[in-house]
């Protein structure tokens, strides 16, 4: 080689670039057809990925709404193939909370802050850095693979993954499973016996069904002054009021349980059947994630009602954002309305399924094994997530999917509660580790 001849760069000294590159792109989704679109952040996946000699594919499902598709050959074309993939939009931010510019991808004290840096420009990143790698070396991941870069996750997806599955099946002929977000993070806890700290990776098997309802309330108009009894208002304030006072019923399904009983196992902590508080305590940030997993949930997002000080309006709305346990669509939709009451009609605007993938198997083994070689001393455990992701669209074609996002945590970060939280950011030693990883996961699964 010569002298001047310059060296590529290892995909861990490209992925905190790239991470704060996609923030750059402000690719918000607002969720009512406003906002930028993905398409900047899009071209520019695919300028990452032709500048190595990849042949990508973008589309776009409406105008600006854009997502990009690359297919690679393993070093074993007769097995099944496997689709890894991301989602380029984002959460809204107001700057004037954040620390930062939200969409600054500004690099402090160690970290890429920024809208996005968690969920999901981080594995987007470590997705194109490898991607990056395994062109410039030639090297083939275990088999064949389709990587995707999808629009409008925040949104359900209807204009991306959703999208992709109706109009180009043919991305993910011969794709049985699939690995994306929001799996392979680590939480410090303490270790029975010593105290000492020890990190377990929280490897998402499973995900929680959606259900995004509005609800309006009707009533009778009149003027402020004027006593009511069919104020719309109040209506919906009532019904409001029984479905947030209402308990979800626990029921613990098999991800769960075993995430409760290792984190039993690996402290030393014991816990009651119907009381897993114990356990959730060693979790930090990640104990929301955890205690969203363990019942139904429903949880009031927006109100609309009124356009005057002294006019009692006809209509009042609400949306519910509900997410709910494997087989438990239908009567979480039931109690709804029951608790709502006559006066309520229910929109029904988002409706996915939820999602329970096997606990073991040779896919699951590989994102353990590839966790453990870079960190040998750790515990790896299944756990079910309480929001979504892609994963569904793609269960539609029959691909079973899991969440493989891997990062190594400072156990100060509260990493949980920046999903479309403030001063969202992710450590660039976290990013090299999640990318070391993700390599060598590409070579085994």
């Amino acid at each position: 080689m010569d002298d001047d001849q310059e060296v590529a760069p290892a995909p861990e000294d490209e992925v905190a670039r790239i991470c704060a590159d996609l923030i750059r792109f402000e690719s918000v989704n607002y969720g009512d057809g406003s906002g930028p679109g993905e398409r900047k952040a899009a071209e520019y996946v695919m300028e990452q990925l032709t500048e190595v000699g990849l042949d990508p594919v973008l589309v776009e499902s409406q105008p600006g709404r854009a997502s990009v598709m690359v297919r690679i050959e393993g070093s074993d074309p007769s097995r099944p193939g496997l689709a890894v993939h991301g989602h380029l939009d984002v959460v809204p931010a107001d700057a004037a909370d954040w620390q930062v510019h939200p969409f600054s991808g500004e690099e402090r004290d160690g970290c890429i802050w920024g809208r996005g840096a968690i969920d999901m420009m981080n594995m987007d990143a470590m997705i194109i850095a490898n991607l990056r790698d395994l062109a410039r070396t030639g090297e083939k991941p275990s088999r064949d693979m389709t990587f995707a870069f999808f629009a409008d996750e925040e949104s359900g997806g209807r204009l991306g993954s959703h999208w992709a599955v109706d109009h180009h099946p043919e991305w993910f002929d011969g794709v049985t499973e699939a690995i994306s977000e929001v799996g392979g993070y680590s939480v410090t806890v303490p270790r029975a016996g010593t105290g000492e700290p020890t990190r377990a990776y929280l490897l998402q098997t499973a995900e929680k069904g959606i259900l995004w309802l509005r609800l309006h309330a009707r009533g009778r108009a009149g003027h402020g002054s004027v006593p009511n009894d069919a104020n719309a208002v109040v209506r919906l304030a009532e019904a409001i009021g029984r479905i947030a006072a209402y308990e979800w019923p626990r029921e613990y399904i098999a991800s769960v349980r075993a995430l409760l009983d290792g984190i039993a196992e690996l402290t030393g902590t014991e816990y009651a059947p119907d009381d897993p508080t114990p356990i959730l305590r060693h979790l930090g940030g990640a104990s929301g994630f955890v205690l969203g997993t363990l019942s139904d949930t429903s949880t009031f997002t927006m109100l609309d009602a009124g356009y005057k000080m002294n006019v009692v309006p006809q209509h009042a709305s609400a949306s519910l954002d509900c997410r709910f346990l494997p087989g438990h669509e239908d009567d979480l939709l039931a109690t709804i309305r029951e608790l709502a009451g006559e006066h309520i009609d229910i929109e029904v605007q988002i409706r996915d399924i939820a999602l329970d993938a096997p606990l073991s198997g040779d896919l699951v083994t590989a994102m353990t094994s590839s966790l453990l070689t870079e960190d040998p001393d750790a515990t790896v455990l299944p756990y079910c997530l309480s929001g979504g992701t892609d994963n569904k669209a793609l269960s539609r074609l029959g691909i079973t999917g899991y969440g493989f996002a891997p990062l190594r945590l400072p156990d100060h970060l509260e990493f949980a509660n920046m999903f479309h939280g403030i001063d969202e950011r992710v450590p660039v030693e976290s990013l090299s580790f999640g990318t070391r990883v993700l390599r060598e996961f590409l070579r085994r699964a």
